[in-house]
């Protein structure tokens, strides 16, 4: 499962994936301006599910792509997981 997280007004986008055999999320890709633009861009074209969450995609940002997202967020992004499954199962 792929998603991506962005802030649209400061353009700032990271994509994730969860793997089961992962303890949790990976950040897959990230980045600002052009870069997350082209983030996006790809998503959107692989019918990936984008969800607009500003603060996360900020915080996100900072992880290194390849990285498993930090547990302080694990909550937060089962939650966004858990919707974009609904919406995919649904």
């Amino acid at each position: 499962m792929r998603r991506c997280n962005i802030d649209s007004k400061r353009r700032i986008s990271t994509a994730l994936a969860y793997d089961p055999a992962d303890l949790a999320p990976r950040v897959i890709a990230s980045g600002q301006g052009a870069e997350a633009e082209r983030i996006i861009a790809i998503a959107e074209e692989a019918g990936i599910r984008i969800v607009e969450d500003a603060a996360l995609a900020s915080l996100l940002n900072s992880v290194p792509p390849g990285e498993i997202i930090p547990e302080w967020c694990w909550e937060t992004v089962a939650k966004i997981l858990s919707f974009v499954l609904a919406g995919e199962h649904g």
